[in-house]
């Protein structure tokens, strides 16, 4: 199952990033002779209602949602590594204020915060980069500094500490390889919440706003006329779908080897 995952991630990527190349269509010529056509050989996955190919505004929606999907992730495993961490390392006061801060964020819920912050900034890419980055990681930094305190204790640590090596050379050079399992277990999981949580937004309106395209904008563009032309939303959501779906599975099996290994 893991390596159709990866087959199907990698099959969407290029047909994200590759496919406009070869498919050169225009994702915002209006065409008022082609609205709310099915799935044909000329348009594969038919038209909007203003007339636009599907197959071409899917692709450059693709971008979109896997850069936010992408870039979020990152962000969020950089910011728990460094503060769970941090948290090991200086431990005292600045552990408490990190179980404070995690804990005031884990009372609101991600969607209302989300919301919030997006009602008070005009969306764009990197805003929403930023804003699902700062929302999303709580998780990875609690996972990361239960796990930190265990290595912080090893003997060749506390030789780092003595020898006043910086800390950020610590974190980086001598904690990351060890927890690299738990940082490319929770980028998997982020990347799919990334988009999920991009594509929720664009669908209510708050996401990204035209002319740029996400597949959740085109997906929230289908569904006054899904009556009518189940097209238009299906294909954005069968990317969504098969973006996550993949992304999880692959979670799944990263979880299961590092299982296998602890156990031996």
């Amino acid at each position: 199952m893991p390596f159709f995952s990866i087959a199907a991630l990698v099959g969407v990527i290029v047909f994200s990033f590759i496919g406009p190349l070869v498919y050169t269509v225009d994702p915002l010529f209006l065409d008022k002779d082609a609205i709310l056509l099915p799935p044909d050989a000329l348009h594969w996955f038919g038209t909007d209602r203003l007339g636009r190919d599907l197959m071409s505004r899917l692709m450059q929606g693709g971008q979109v949602s896997l850069i936010i999907g992408f870039m979020s992730a990152l962000i969020s495993v950089l910011i728990g590594l460094l503060y769970g961490v941090s948290a090991a390392l200086f431990r005292g006061g600045f552990d408490k204020a990190f179980i404070v801060v995690v804990d005031l964020f884990l009372t609101f819920p991600t969607l209302f915060l989300l919301l919030t912050l997006v009602s008070y900034v005009n969306a764009s890419i990197w805003v929403l980069i930023l804003i699902i980055s700062v929302t999303g990681w709580m998780g990875t930094a609690r996972l990361i500094r239960s796990e930190s305190f265990a290595i912080a204790s090893k003997p060749f640590i506390r030789i780092l500490h003595i020898a006043k090596i910086h800390p950020l050379r610590i974190i980086f050079k001598y904690y990351a390889p060890l927890l690299a399992p738990i940082v490319l277990v929770s980028f998997t999981f982020g990347v799919g919440g990334a988009i999920l949580a991009e594509s929720g937004l664009s669908f209510l309106g708050l996401g990204i706003v035209a002319p740029q395209m996400s597949w959740g904008s085109i997906l929230s563009g289908g569904k006054e006329v899904i009556d009518i032309a189940w097209w238009v939303s299906f294909f954005p959501g069968l990317m969504i779908f098969i973006v996550t779906f993949s992304l999880m599975n692959i979670s799944n099996a990263l979880q299961t080897i590092l299982n296998t290994k602890d156990v031996r």
